[in-house]
């Protein structure tokens, strides 16, 4: 299978290079693309030097699946020119995500929904796929009514001129600011631009994502809050039920749950921190308690690896789950 990563030199496109690997994605031939100004650069991929491509020879290059982290404006423009070679696109920006006629998908939540004919896939936004991993058996037991979530988001998720102001920061280097505000030491409750109703773009993509995935009928209001972490992204939740539910079926729920793990023993200091979630797949949850001040309520704290599980993972898992029930064949058995 020949195999695109567009954004490779980026920081979720060099994650998703490790996550394929990792995994044994059936890749024949990889295509490693970026912009022009990443001429003569290569990425490592299962001990070999890639050299780096531009996206015009990737598309010449028929790939049959191009994993896209390049940004929206790229993926616009780009994406629907690698679906007419055939290629299928899964894009990790937020330039399709509510196109009505392009799947949303956490695999583990939605992945039925994809068929052949599916050419652009949209991955959701990173503290979304997380929430709804969390939310998607209890919604199904439950009734998952409205949604209160106030995100605490590593400087991972803006990129690497972020992860780079934190460290000159915590060095006492002067350097490029990725944000208007000193990180280190620092929360600040702004994450993407803000919009005309007051929120910003990350707390309106956990809004009407988690609809499009879940059910249009849950209510969401999200807070979205940048913090010095690199490992990870957490997210306080306030659940309001349909149902009234038992606190230890809740936990038997997500202890079985696909891709979660439930660490929830506060006695022993046992709560998800993205010191633990670094670097792996899962998304962790506990503090699991109800909310005493109303009935049908649920408190829980949500954590995952923002570039692995809440990107290059889920991505990747979306092309497993294609190849598995048979809906990205090779071009060449087409011919």
């Amino acid at each position: 299978m020949k195999v695109a990563v567009v954004g490779a030199t980026g920081l979720v496109g060099g994650v998703m290079l490790k996550v394929l690997e990792e995994r044994k994605f059936p890749v024949d031939e990889l295509l490693a693309v970026a912009s022009e100004r990443s001429a003569g650069k290569s990425v490592r991929f299962r001990g070999r030097d890639i050299a780096v491509i531009g996206i015009e020879a990737a598309i010449a290059a028929k790939p049959d699946l191009a994993l896209f982290s390049a940004g929206g404006v790229t993926s616009l423009e780009w994406a629907p020119r690698f679906a007419e070679v055939g290629c299928t696109v899964i894009d990790n920006s937020s330039a399709w995500r509510m196109h009505a006629d392009k799947k949303l998908v956490v695999p583990e939540v939605n992945g039925h929904v994809l068929i052949a004919e599916d050419r652009i896939i949209a991955n959701p936004n990173c503290s979304t796929i997380q929430m709804v991993m969390a939310l998607a058996p209890l919604h199904k037991a439950y009734g998952v009514q409205r949604v209160i979530v106030s995100t605490y988001q590593a400087v991972t998720g803006t990129g690497m001129k972020a992860v780079q102001q934190l460290e000159n920061e915590r060095k006492g280097i002067n350097g490029d600011m990725a944000y208007p505000f000193p990180i280190d030491r620092n929360v600040i409750p702004r994450c993407d631009v803000f919009t005309d109703n007051g929120y910003t773009k990350e707390e309106m993509k956990l809004v009407v994502e988690t609809q499009k995935i879940l059910d249009p009928a849950i209510r969401v209001t999200a807070t979205a809050v940048r913090v010095p972490v690199t490992g990870g992204h957490s997210e306080a939740v306030n659940v309001e039920f349909a149902k009234e539910f038992d606190l230890e079926d809740v936990r038997q729920m997500l202890r079985t749950a696909p891709g979660i793990v439930l660490r929830d023993d506060p006695a022993k200091d046992e709560y998800p921190m993205p010191l633990i979630a670094h670097d792996r797949d899962a998304v962790f949850v506990g503090r699991l308690r109800r909310d005493e001040t109303q009935p049908r309520t649920l408190n829980l704290w949500i954590v995952a690896d923002n570039l692995r599980k809440g990107a290059a993972t889920n991505a990747v898992q979306i092309a497993e789950l294609l190849v598995n029930k048979g809906l990205l064949r090779r071009s060449s058995a087409l011919a």
